[in-house]
């Protein structure tokens, strides 16, 4: 099993640049499949052979929506998914670490194996206005996470995770 599931939580369009981003990399390797954590069921996560989490930062913890998909998935699947490879990415205003912290806890409790450290991209948001802006990401903020699901993409394809 080699799919790669890119899912993704976004309020601003950051996260989404990022997680379009990473699938584009990742095709370049092999199968991938980017899911809004709305919409991804225990299925889907079932089906892949490791995954990549992107999502937002709010109010230093991992975002509502993103947590509502662990909630949702997290006993359908206990048990089914270990030692699968995993990565995630963090769109902040100035941290990250906080939703980091807390997305790591939950892939440990899933024994899921981390194969990177967490990608936080950092978009120095600290206004109202500045947090609540579409966010347009540059090229440049954007190659770590193509690179980054190219990466995983590879390494599913190769049987490494």
């Amino acid at each position: 099993m080699s799919r790669l599931l890119i899912i993704y939580h976004t309020r601003t369009n950051g996260s989404r640049q990022m997680a379009e981003a990473a699938l584009a990399g990742a095709c370049e390797e092999g199968e991938a499949r980017l899911m809004r954590a709305r919409e991804a069921e225990p299925d889907d996560v079932l089906a892949a052979g490791g995954y990549l989490f992107c999502g937002p930062e709010n109010l230093a913890a991992l975002s509502g929506e993103m947590k509502e998909f662990f909630d949702r998935c997290y006993y359908p699947v206990l048990g089914k998914i270990e030692g699968r490879a995993y990565a995630q990415m963090i769109c902040a205003g100035s941290d990250g670490e906080g939703a980091a912290r807390q997305l790591a806890r939950i892939a440990k409790g899933w024994r899921l194996k981390e194969v990177q450290q967490p990608l936080i991209l950092c978009t120095k948001a600290q206004t109202a206005e500045e947090i609540l802006a579409e966010k347009h990401l540059s090229a440049g903020e954007l190659a770590p996470c193509r690179e980054l699901g190219q990466a995983l993409g590879a390494g599913l394809g190769m049987g490494l995770f």
